[in-house]
């Protein structure tokens, strides 16, 4: 199954909803991404440009965008942004097929 990260912010709201009512939301994670047929690999917050990362598994991109989707949806962010890895052998194929194409650089 294919590999995605997320990187995600929360409102000034929801830090201050999670501060006076704590919560593990990796447990929130799990379920989303389960209800899909996937897997949470992990959950972090971190300190910087971006509030927390998560590393999924899902069955196909449909699947973690419909997750994705339902997880913006919900207005807790401010941001949420997903990168779907590709793992060293999808690369190399990647590679292989990308020296197959014919390109032309715009004007040439």
């Amino acid at each position: 199954m294919p590999l995605y990260l997320s990187r995600f912010s929360y409102t000034p709201e929801t830090w201050a909803r999670l501060i006076s009512h704590p919560e593990d939301r990796a447990k929130a994670a799990q379920a989303y991404i389960e209800s899909v047929g996937g897997k949470l690999h992990g959950f972090w917050y971190a300190f910087g440009t971006r509030d927390g990362y998560n590393l999924w598994e899902a069955p196909d991109n449909v699947s973690m965008a419909a997750v994705a989707l339902a997880i913006s949806g919900g207005g807790a962010l401010s941001s949420f942004e997903t990168t779907v890895l590709l793992t060293a052998d999808e690369t190399m194929d990647a590679l292989r097929k990308a020296g197959q194409i014919q390109y032309r650089p715009p004007g040439a």
